[in-house]
């Protein structure tokens, strides 16, 4: 009897995978929104990545931007696929507080901006077209200039949507809007409508809804993620004409967030994850795209993204469709892995914050310091680090497919990788602010709905 014990316990020691990390917690719920770049989380769970690292994961698709927050706050969720600002306003008490981190970038570039057909034709005289008689991309913000002009001149509001006042999206619509010359509107403390003094009235539509919104007409244009962008060229009723490639080459998009908290008490759990996250996302940019395809047929299913393979197949293999019938090759309009994408860069979370300046939602001047204070407070570089180099240690990722840089930020990005030939410098916070056109600058506020130099 002892004999066969010995044996039983020899065999369960020889069927036990070794792990990593020895995870403090191994059933998680995790949340997404409904959009391409949570692919990472998907693909982690199809392809057993998670169970590779001990982890049994829920992944739960969240009806809005809010609810994920707040739920990943409560301890509903152990954490999610968010909006990069997500993390950074909560941290620093923009709307709703908490102190969230991120290890784990999910993606660079992925999003777009489409109007309506109706738009579109008021545009078209303004832009540049090509030999082929199709446009010239990327296309300004300046073929908007005339057509939010007319709709002022006649008393009526321009309205377009975005995700969420601290996302991506809100961003890059503003800048690109800024760029052209328009006006997107400030925030103050006593007005976060975002629309003080705007040209264009942005405000939050979900990304599902923004086909039908703007079908409806209640909404004239949207800044979103992917697939909703082709889905309005799929169903004919709007052309996107820019995408965040062009406004920004490689800029950075969605994170993994988990509060300070799920990490001080999970510390190898959070790198248990991250290490899954890694593995999907090389996964998901092998051999030039390669896994594209399968990766669309995961994404397709309505527990994950819902949307036909089709449409999403439509950006997430290396092409995207602006006028029906004008599909050109984007092949980095999705990028997961290569470019150091999954790598937090103290850089980009600076970046955001400068947004949330140049818009008042940061009210007051802050210090170059402050940035990169509040950066590093949210980004968490060193664990990526060491879930990274596990990979290395195991022999999976090779050494060279990494970038653990010494400061943890980026090389700048040139004027011409920028739509407004803006260079972006993540250690000069302030000058870079200074060097753009519209927004506010130096010690400017919003007081009764008025810049005011201080």
């Amino acid at each position: 009897m002892k004999r066969f014990a010995s044996l039983l316990l020899t065999t369960t020691l020889l069927s036990t995978p070794a792990w990593a990390f020895d995870v403090e917690k191994d059933e998680l719920t995790l949340g997404f929104i409904k959009l391409t770049d949570m692919a990472p989380l998907a693909i982690a769970k199809e392809k057993g990545f998670f169970e590779d690292e001990g982890l049994y994961v829920t992944l739960e698709a969240q009806s809005n931007w809010k609810v994920l927050l707040d739920r990943v706050i409560s301890g509903e969720l152990d954490g999610a696929h968010m909006l990069a600002g997500q993390p950074i306003a909560a941290t620093i008490g923009y709307g709703t507080q908490g102190d969230v981190i991120t290890p784990f970038s999910m993606d660079l570039n992925g999003n777009g901006i489409t109007v309506s057909n109706e738009i579109w034709e008021m545009m078209k005289p303004y832009v540049e077209m090509g030999a082929d008689g199709k446009p010239v991309h990327p296309i300004s913000a300046a073929a908007l200039k005339p057509v939010i002009e007319k709709f002022r001149a006649e008393g009526k509001p321009f309205n377009m949507g975005m995700v969420f006042p601290v996302s991506t999206h809100n961003y890059e619509l503003r800048y690109w809007l800024a760029a052209g010359g328009i006006n997107p509107g400030l925030y103050s403390p006593e007005d976060v409508s975002g629309q003080i003094g705007a040209h264009a009235l942005l405000s939050v539509t979900p990304p599902p809804q923004m086909p039908a919104t703007l079908e409806a007409g209640t909404i004239y244009g949207y800044s979103v993620g992917e697939p909703w962008n082709q889905a309005a060229v799929f169903k004919g009723i709007g052309v996107p004409v820019v995408t965040d490639y062009e406004i920004w080459k490689n800029n950075p998009e969605k994170v993994f967030g988990i509060t300070a908290k799920f990490n001080d008490e999970n510390p190898e759990t959070v790198k248990a994850l991250t290490r899954a996250l890694i593995r999907a996302a090389e996964w998901l940019d092998a051999g030039g795209n390669a896994n594209r395809t399968e990766a669309v047929e995961i994404l397709s299913r309505p527990e994950y993204v819902g949307a036909d393979a089709e449409v999403i197949a439509n950006s997430m293999t290396g092409t995207f469709e602006y006028e029906k019938g004008d599909k050109r090759d984007v092949p980095d309009f999705n990028v997961f892995f290569r470019y150091n994408a999954t790598f937090p860069y103290y850089s980009d979370a600076v970046w955001y914050l400068t947004q949330m300046r140049r818009w008042g939602q940061i009210a007051e001047a802050k210090p170059d310091a402050w940035y990169d204070e509040a950066a590093k407070k949210v980004y968490r570089p060193d664990i990526y680090q060491e879930a990274a180099q596990s990979l290395i240690d195991d022999g999976i990722i090779p050494a060279d497919q990494f970038d653990f840089d010494e400061d943890g930020y980026r090389e700048p990005t040139p004027a011409a990788d920028i739509i407004d030939g803006v260079a972006y410098d993540g250690k000069a916070p302030n000058a870079y602010l200074d060097s753009l056109t519209i927004g506010l600058k130096g010690a400017e506020t919003v007081e009764g709905g008025e810049v005011v130099s201080n």
